[in-house]
């Protein structure tokens, strides 16, 4: 598994947290290059199943910049001739030229950030796109990929059950294969944080009203739920993402990206300028058994699979009951997990209430 980390954005949203900048054009040519030195010195055997590129917007790149960055990856690994080659794109960066390009590169899977398709919550959010362009770029990306996810937002300001509804219908209509939710939460550093006791929220019953429409909705519109946040038509689950859950190996490239090989965790500089540098080390993190015994909890539980007590019995020469045995006890009496043979998974409830359950796992 490879991820690369592009920061870039045309404008930076309201709402966002992420480790992205807008940069000009010298600036992104320059983090390119030092991308590629970055993949050339990293090289090595390794079969790649997956490629995921993610920032900011890496789509504010050129098809050209992308060709060398893939280009790069493909001489210093080996990619599985049936890998998974995504790459995330916001509506207003992307034409039917631009998406022809990236087929060509070799993507097959598209993640468009779409967030709403109505006008004034995208004004509010501070995307640069408006709903017409939105239609029209999933629309345009389904003639060239059988594989497109969006993703919807809902816990917004000035956002009503009513908005998603139609926010959901857009969905079915447009016959997406996956989709990714999320609440929002208003983070600091970003401009709501900064306007946050002006911004008119939706109150928690409102929220959780959302969350459940969204959870009820997209299921009876063909959508399997494979993990709390994600959504997809049969096959089209994120093979890249179910691979973090289940604690495969990965490469991160990239500012601020993060890298681990089953026992050291590392992770680049997040500073652009720095990165581009070279000069920064990245930061190494050795992963003990225990974080390792609680990571394979809490990050499994996330997919509606959950985890398997035998599989935690030969990875970790114990019995996951010797272990959490008290957590997981704790839980189902709330009714948050469920036990069934060899599977331990959240509820329905629990899945609502995940990150509860999860910080149990932390001993």
């Amino acid at each position: 598994m490879i991820y690369i980390h592009v920061p870039f954005c045309v404008r930076k949203c309201n709402y966002c947290a992420f480790n992205s900048k807008v940069g000009d054009v010298a600036e992104q040519q320059a983090y390119v290059e030092a991308l590629i030195r970055e993949i050339n010195l990293r090289a090595d055997d390794s079969t790649i199943e997956t490629v995921y590129i993610g920032g900011g917007t890496p789509t504010t790149l050129s098809i050209v910049q992308l060709e060398k960055i893939i280009g790069a990856v493909r001489k210093a690994f080996s990619v599985d001739e049936r890998a998974e080659l995504t790459i995330e794109a916001n509506p207003g960066t992307v034409d039917g030229n631009y998406l022809r390009g990236l087929k060509s590169l070799g993507f097959n899977r598209l993640s468009l950030g779409v967030q709403s398709f109505d006008d004034g919550l995208l004004k509010t959010l501070g995307r640069i796109h408006d709903s017409r362009a939105a239609i029209e770029t999933v629309e345009h990306a389904k003639i060239f990929f059988v594989n497109v996810s969006v993703d919807l937002m809902y816990g917004l300001p000035g956002q009503t059950l009513n908005h998603l509804r139609r926010d959901l219908e857009h969905v079915k209509a447009l016959d997406v294969e996956h989709v990714s939710i999320y609440g929002l939460e208003v983070e600091e550093g970003t401009k709501f944080f900064e306007l946050k006791n002006q911004l008119p929220l939706p109150d928690e019953d409102t929220c959780a009203d959302m969350y459940d429409l969204i959870t009820e909705t997209l299921p009876a519109f063909g959508f399997r739920r494979y993990e709390v946040s994600n959504f997809a038509k049969e096959g089209f689950e994120s093979r890249h993402n179910v691979g973090y859950w289940t604690g495969k190996s990965y490469f991160g490239f990239g500012a601020g990206a993060h890298s681990f090989d089953g026992a050291l965790r590392t992770s680049n500089v997040r500073d652009v300028a720095t990165y581009i540098k070279g000069t920064e080390p990245i930061v190494e993190e050795v992963v003990t058994r225990q974080a390792a015994m609680e990571e394979f909890c809490f990050l499994g539980l996330r997919m509606t699979a959950g985890i398997s007590a035998q599989t935690f019995s030969k990875k970790f020469g114990a019995s996951i009951s010797e272990v959490f045995g008290a957590v997981i006890a704790k839980n189902r009496l709330r009714g948050l997990l469920e036990v069934d043979g060899d599977r331990i998974y959240l509820t329905t409830c629990g899945m609502a209430l995940g990150n509860e359950v999860f910080a149990d796992f932390l001993l």
